[in-house]
């Protein structure tokens, strides 16, 4: 794909289970507005994304964005990434909150989460899903287990879950 738009969810698991790389591996841009990146910043970020977002890798462009009038339930960076998105005409938004993917899919955005991140770059065989899904497990990623049983079942090397 050509384009990946990021909000704070993805960004911050990747960093956290060690696969942030598999963007630029993914994706010819990899963006995010710069509300991510101050949500990123926070003090109440992990560290390790903290100390990631602070000297960012090259291949991570980031972007003043016109935000989106508030949206109830969304937060800046998600309006921002929803804008950022629109406005780069991206193939994908990378988004884990449910009501900023409804109001993204709304605007004719496509959009997918950590999980479905992981399984794009499992299919391509960029990462293992089930290692990956193991280290998932070790932060406070909410997953929603029906989908996440699917994707261990397509995965697994012996087709169960």
């Amino acid at each position: 794909m050509k384009s990946g738009i990021a909000d704070t969810g993805p960004i911050n698991y990747l960093v956290l289970i060690g696969h942030v790389d598999l963007l630029p591996r993914m994706f010819e841009r990899v963006a995010l507005p710069k509300a991510v990146q101050a949500e990123l910043s926070a003090m109440r970020a992990p560290l390790p994304v903290r100390r990631w977002i602070a000297a960012p890798p090259a291949w991570l462009e980031i972007h003043d964005t016109t935000v989106l009038p508030r949206v109830s339930g969304l937060d800046e960076g998600e309006t921002a990434a929803i804008a950022l998105a629109e406005s780069l005409h991206a193939d994908l938004l990378l988004m884990d909150e449910r009501d900023g993917c409804r109001v993204a899919r709304s605007r004719g955005l496509r959009v997918t989460g950590t999980l479905g991140i992981l399984d794009l770059a499992a299919e391509h065989g960029i990462v293992d899903f089930c290692q990956a899904i193991e280290k998932l497990k070790k932060t406070n990623f909410h997953r929603p287990e029906t989908v996440l049983r699917l994707l261990l079942k397509k995965h697994s090397k012996d087709g169960r879950a």
